[in-house]
């Protein structure tokens, strides 16, 4: 049998020593909780100053110690909250995504209410509407500036009506299909319109420019009466367009014309009717029935 190791020198005496000084701290401790629980039965008073002046010595230990442990927790809540940080902002941006949809949504159906109340008021207030529909598409590149509407001659649609939005005058129908129709608009070289200012009456005649504005001309006049910010509507003259449509306002003045630009954009424009061709006598005939018919209502 192989014998023992030796050990190195010393090492038996540490152990004994470290024994021995944990023995003595046991008894120590004791010995002075013994001597505290009788001055605690004896003297109760004295081990009150005794407690108390221990707490005074130990107090910035305690403190630091309570302060110690006080930022251990905020650490951890700060820890908590940086982690919980990103599912929060990802929650929060699609929230905020969320509230900007229904925000567009709320105020494209305002738009839409918009316009439909103003076709509304215009099919209420005119007699002569034929059909309503949409432009759902419009040319800008051909010899031609057409636009589609969405109404045919299955609706009543006919080449010829007149077609406008609450906005203004539009153009007019060229061909017609069942359920589709051309509209020649009122910026193409083609369209002549009739027209005057509001302001005084002075008659004047619109033609398309093919570059999304058209020139209006005046009649019987030596000089150029029309001033940026006039606004012309049709006249009536000549049938076809019924009076009073807004066509355009005017932009600038090019020697004897002026360039207006008008009020109902094709390319803004959604809703609009087909009216029937104006007819001058009708339209005197019927103004003739109804004051007559007022007339005869009147006490």
């Amino acid at each position: 049998m192989a014998p023992p190791s030796k050990r190195r020198p010393g090492y038996d005496r540490k152990a004994q020593y470290g024994l021995f000084a944990s023995y003595v701290i046991a008894i120590v401790g004791a010995l002075v909780g013994l001597l505290l629980l009788a001055i605690s039965i004896v003297d109760p008073t004295g081990f009150s100053a005794l407690r108390s002046a221990g707490a005074e010595i130990t107090r910035p230990v305690a403190s630091n110690l309570r302060a110690l442990v006080v930022g251990i927790g905020n650490f951890d809540e700060a820890v908590a909250a940086y982690i919980n940080a990103g599912s929060q902002n990802a929650a929060l941006r699609r929230q905020v995504e969320a509230n900007r949809t229904r925000l567009i949504e709320a105020d494209a159906i305002r738009q839409e209410n918009s316009r439909l109340k103003r076709l509304l008021r215009l099919t209420e207030s005119d007699t002569g509407v034929a059909a309503a529909g949409h432009l759902i598409s419009s040319t800008s590149t051909s010899a031609a500036r057409l636009a589609r509407l969405d109404v045919g001659h299955a609706q009543g649609v006919q080449p010829g009506m007149p077609v406008r939005a609450p906005e203004g005058l539009v153009g007019r129908v060229i061909r017609s299909g069942p359920h589709t129709a051309d509209v020649l608009l009122l910026i193409d070289e083609g369209n002549v319109v009739p027209v005057r200012r509001t302001s005084d009456n002075i008659p004047g005649i619109s033609s398309g420019r093919g570059d999304g504005t058209v020139e209006i001309r005046a009649l019987n006049t030596e000089r150029n009466p029309f001033r940026p910010g006039d606004v012309v509507v049709t006249s009536g003259i000549g049938g076809l367009y019924r009076p009073n449509i807004p066509v355009a306002v005017v932009a600038r003045l090019e020697g004897d014309k002026a360039i207006a630009i008008p009020l109902a954009n094709p390319s803004r424009v959604e809703l609009v009717v087909v009216q029937t061709p104006f007819r001058p006598v009708e339209a005197a005939r019927e103004s003739a029935a109804q004051a007559q018919a007022a007339d005869t209502g009147a006490p």
